[in-house]
């Protein structure tokens, strides 16, 4: 179940709840009892497996363009 981050549009309190997908979004401060927003926060992602690093994947197809372009200007 994901944490929600929610901001009192009175009082500036923040505070997290951690509530179920299927919940309804909170409309009420804690401390005040006035309405809130709920603050989108960024999320921290994983990537696992082979083909996620720099040199995976990239280094060579760098290392192909750049050993090609110069017999193609010749």
């Amino acid at each position: 179940m994901p944490t929600y981050h929610y901001r009192c549009t009175v009082c500036k309190t923040e505070f997290d709840a951690f509530q179920s997908m299927m919940d309804a979004p909170l409309t009420e401060c804690t401390s005040c009892k006035k309405p809130v927003i709920r603050i989108i926060q960024p999320v921290g992602i994983q990537f696992k497996g082979s083909g996620f690093y720099i040199n995976d994947s990239k280094k060579s197809s760098a290392t192909t363009n750049s050993s090609s372009t110069p017999s193609s200007s010749e």
